[in-house]
């Protein structure tokens, strides 16, 4: 299967022989002739697997192939958890566009006065996609002049992640504004029930694709400390002073949590910045720029960034605590070995994350290789993914446990 026997406008084509793009990822080639079809789409696919194109490619297709019955209306509304999320769409599809007359425009807070009445003026004056964070959007819909009466499609993209930042009622609260007929998709990293249960609300008769959770690639050498959650510190230290990586990427769980690893890396010297929520967008788009740019070796982020990043050259990525769902891991170690690169991602695991280890690696189904401490620091809690008693390692095997340094990628 190539784009061409999908249907696909030649400008489209022409744009995608551009950008060296000939053919369509499994999501792309399920989802492309099923949004072309009219027909309601629910999709589960993880990020890399190409769902952006999945849905832009028909919605730029439909758009610019007739006129609408409502001059001047938003046709697209594409709704995302993330400011990182809209601009990279946004971005994606200024290029697979070029060759057409479509335009667009991202949505998201962080922005000053004027940058809002910028949007207004841009919304008024007439756009066909709007890419928006769900707050923003509303900010707009709330004041009456969104033009949104010739809408035809809806599109929630990262749909469990937005549920997972309480983004549910601004959701329901956005579908109120809409006309009741229009095109619906709907994708997801996830299938959890509330997610069901939304699709089954607003959608309708939805063509279904799932697209399994690929395991991490095998250019990922995967590792994992076992470490009393006080010497994790002293572990990362170790690791960013004998590591020779340009480019890391380091996971923390909460914002706060960024916030402090931040000031200690830098208190201790390393070339780090933090990325979370309360910076001004025009400080997270500085920071991201010097670190595509490689002019900042260290990154350090909650899992918003795991979905919205990206680079396609980070060396390291260091998970600083266990992600809670196992799935979130595949999705931060897949921020290394991009396009078919090497990379390592190493794991933290204190006493009290070893079951949620487990339940990662019971998801990719081989044990990840567990790394002996630096010798200064000492041994580390024995590793018990059933959730055993915390107790110093001595090398021996006891009853559902396993000695540090054992394990296999």
């Amino acid at each position: 299967m190539d784009f061409h026997s999908l249907g696909l406008s030649d400008d489209l084509l022409q744009g995608l022989a551009a950008m060296n793009i000939t053919v369509p990822t499994p999501i792309q080639g399920q989802a492309i002739p099923a949004v072309l079809g009219h027909r309601d789409l629910i999709a589960c696919a993880q990020t890399g697997t190409g769902k952006t194109a999945a849905f832009l490619l028909p919605l730029i297709d439909v758009i610019t192939g007739y006129r609408p019955k409502e001059e001047g209306s938003i046709r697209a509304l594409v709704v995302v958890p993330t400011r990182e999320l809209a601009l990279q769409i946004d971005q994606q599809m200024q290029a697979i566009a070029y060759y057409t007359p479509i335009t667009s425009i991202p949505l998201y807070g962080g922005s000053d006065g004027s940058t809002f009445d910028q949007q207004k003026q841009a919304l008024t004056s007439g756009v066909d996609v709007v890419i928006a964070t769900p707050g923003k959007l509303l900010s707009h819909l709330n004041l009456g002049y969104v033009p949104i009466k010739g809408l035809e499609f809806l599109v929630l993209d990262e749909a469990d992640r937005m549920m997972d930042m309480g983004f549910i009622d601004d959701i329901n609260r956005i579908i109120t504004f809409l006309p009741k007929e229009r095109q619906t998709l709907m994708f997801s990293a996830t299938m959890p029930p509330a997610i069901r249960e939304l699709a089954k609300r607003i959608l309708h008769e939805p063509v279904e694709i799932t697209i399994a959770l690929s395991k991490p690639a095998e250019g990922v050498d995967q590792q994992a400390y076992v470490v009393f959650d006080m010497k994790k510190a002293a572990v990362l230290e170790h690791i960013l002073n004998t590591n020779e990586a340009t480019s890391i990427l380091i996971f923390a769980g909460r914002k706060i949590e960024v916030k402090n690893l931040n000031r200690h890396l830098q208190k201790k010297g390393f070339n780090a910045r933090g990325m979370h929520s309360d910076l001004e967008q025009s400080e997270r788009e500085e920071v991201m720029l010097a670190f595509r740019n490689r002019k900042l070796r260290i990154l350090v982020a909650t899992d918003v960034v795991s979905r919205g990043i990206d680079i396609d050259d980070i060396d390291l990525v260091i998970n600083y605590d266990v992600p809670r769902d196992p799935e979130d891991y595949v999705h931060r170690v897949g921020r290394t070995a991009r396009a078919a690169k090497k990379g390592t991602a190493i794991t933290f695991i204190n006493e009290k994350e070893m079951r949620e280890f487990g339940r990662i690696e019971a998801l990719i189904g081989y044990d990840v290789k567990k790394m002996p401490l630096p010798a200064s620091l000492g041994a580390g809690p024995m590793y018990d993914p059933k959730g055993g008693k915390r107790e110093k390692s001595n090398g021996h095997r006891r009853s559902g446990g396993r000695p540090v340094g054992r394990g296999r990628r």
